[in-house]
């Protein structure tokens, strides 16, 4: 508002104004919206949020993923998507359709050079999240699942507050220097009121492809105890496997290329917890208007 007249609305506050009502319009039509966040960067987080849009897509539902992560938007290059947002006709975005239940967007999508570095400030940064949101037309959706970056900085702020959240996913490691950015990342859910669905402990341990041992590598049980402790769910641990890495590598996420390896089996049953998690969360948010998804508990 004007400071000198508080009732005549500048310029500023009426795109403002618009820009909320277009989110809005946008988010009446998308049922389910999920956080995936991590205390860190390196823990896997993009892995896990890109495996379960996949495997949420093909389960027969409607599935936005959108990247977030402006300083390391990754989903391009784990999910091989060569092309950008598509554009139909002018003053018309849409994401980039994956298949025919997934589309995607990504601030490297826009950027034209993929290796550009993004110098942003806060401010300018949620501005673009908003218009993530406000601006492309996502269609109907059952998910839209949000990559965000680590930490708990301006992308987590400026969503929860712009957005009717379903719920936040955390993903961690074993190590104590992770879990302990998971404690402030759970904490800061809970000051913005948004549901937390459980955590995910990735790179949980390693298996021996020769001699089929196991190695705790980063240690382990630490994110079962740690969710206890904080009052969480515990939604399961995903082995570290060296086709992870390589599948992200090339664009070929372990749940399609390799279904039967012991990581796509585990973050499949994560994703089924998931799934139910959202099932219960969207009954206490909507009592009586929730209808139950009973398909979402056999996900190939």
């Amino acid at each position: 508002m004007n400071k000198a007249n508080p009732t005549t609305a500048t310029p500023g506050d009426l795109e403002r104004a618009a820009q909320d009502k277009m989110i809005e319009d946008n988010l009446g039509r998308i049922k389910r919206k999920i956080l995936v966040m991590s205390g860190k960067g390196g823990v896997g987080k993009s892995t896990v949020a890109s495996y379960l849009s996949l495997l949420l897509s093909r389960n027969e539902k409607k599935v936005g993923l959108l990247d977030v992560d402006l300083h390391g938007p990754s989903i391009p290059r784990l999910m091989n998507i060569k092309g950008g947002l598509d554009m139909p006709r002018e003053g018309a975005v849409r994401p980039h359709s994956l298949s025919e239940r997934l589309s995607i967007v990504s601030l490297e999508m826009v950027l034209g050079d993929k290796d550009t570095a993004v110098i942003w400030r806060g401010p300018l940064k949620i501005s673009a999240i908003r218009q993530f949101i406000s601006d492309i037309d996502w269609g109907d959706l059952d998910y839209l699942v949000i990559d965000l970056p680590p930490g708990t900085g301006d992308a987590s702020l400026s969503l929860a507050q712009s957005l009717s959240l379903t719920g936040a996913i955390i993903v961690t490691t074993p190590q104590q220097v992770a879990l302990s950015d998971v404690v402030r990342g759970v904490k800061m859910f809970e000051q913005l009121n948004v549901p937390i669905l459980g955590v995910v402990e990735n790179m949980s341990y390693f298996v021996a492809p020769d001699t089929g041992k196991r190695y705790d590598i980063f240690g382990h049980g630490g994110g079962s105890k740690m969710a206890e402790e904080v009052g969480v769910d515990f939604l399961g641990e995903v082995p570290l496997e060296p086709q992870v890495r390589v599948g992200g590598d090339e664009g070929q996420p372990i749940v399609a290329a390799e279904p039967d390896s012991a990581a796509a089996q585990a973050i499949r049953e994560v994703a089924r917890k998931i799934a139910a998690a959202v099932s219960v969360q969207n009954l206490a948010q909507s009592p009586g208007q929730f209808q139950s998804d009973p398909s979402l508990t056999v996900l190939n």
